[in-house]
């Protein structure tokens, strides 16, 4: 099916000596690269490699998204880890939403292999009892209205879809349960992005990540002026520049056209 031209894929392979750090990005639930574009570009502009997948049922049409699941969505965020891991020294990884949730799953599964994790809005469960019926409500509904561009700063347009596709919900209902049983085995350093105003992701789910990992080296930023897609909102040069900083504290590599 032909890809949305918005949600095109990115990567960059690195510069200015700083090219031993990858950063592998993911985006949210019925969203696409939209929403980690730019991003992916300050991080890129820093010399790191970074690469932004689009993950398979995105950015196409939401029909299509429900024929995938999340170990489609988890198969292509690894095979990119992969990658990053054989033409990088370090690899970090950042994700929105949804994609917070691939992240986590990713740093449980790999270990010392990610050096690092930035999250934004992480969803690992929901507080909405509704979704109790969902195992038979996807059977019978295909979507529901969508909850795309919950964004505070005007203007701004995610692309996301505008329908809800429930059996790709049900499945991600199933990566949330993986991955919440498992949060004891993260133990990376871990940047948490949180808005204080989110009308799609419940704070209890930041709140059971903190919880629950085992990371000694935890950060939580509050986000005062923005919605759910942050990365798009008006904290946006805050997440973009306080990630930048954590990855140069942790990999060691100095900011592009600082003095030697």
């Amino acid at each position: 099916m032909p890809v949305q031209g918005h949600a095109e894929e990115f990567r960059s392979p690195g510069s200015a000596g700083n090219a031993a750090v990858g950063v592998l990005l993911s985006h949210g639930f019925t969203g696409s690269p939209t929403s980690m574009r730019p991003f992916a570009e300050h991080l890129a502009a820093e010399g790191y490699g970074v690469a932004v997948p689009r993950l398979p049922g995105h950015g196409t049409s939401w029909r299509e998204m429900n024929r995938t699941g999340w170990p489609d969505w988890y198969a292509v965020l690894d095979d990119e880890l992969a990658r990053l891991r054989r033409e990088h020294d370090q690899v970090f990884v950042a994700g929105l939403s949804m994609g917070g949730c691939l992240a986590l799953r990713l740093a449980e599964q790999h270990g010392t292999d990610i050096s690092g994790l930035v999250l934004i809005n992480p969803s690992v469960m929901t507080d909405d009892r509704r979704l109790a019926v969902l195992p038979v409500l996807s059977r019978i509904v295909p979507s529901f209205p969508g909850i795309s561009n919950d964004i505070k700063k005007p203007g701004v347009d995610e692309g996301a879809y505008d329908r809800m596709p429930l059996r790709a919900l049900q499945s991600l209902s199933q990566l949330w349960k993986l991955t919440k049983a498992d949060l004891a085995k993260v133990t990376q350093p871990v940047l948490m992005f949180r808005s204080t105003v989110d009308h799609v992701v419940e704070p209890s789910s930041g709140r059971t990540v903190l919880a629950s990992i085992s990371s000694r080296d935890v950060t939580e930023i509050l986000l005062e002026d923005s919605y759910h897609v942050a990365t798009l909102d008006n904290d946006a040069p805050r997440i973009f520049a306080g990630s930048a900083a954590f990855i140069r504290r942790l990999s060691g590599v100095r900011q592009v056209g600082a003095d030697a």
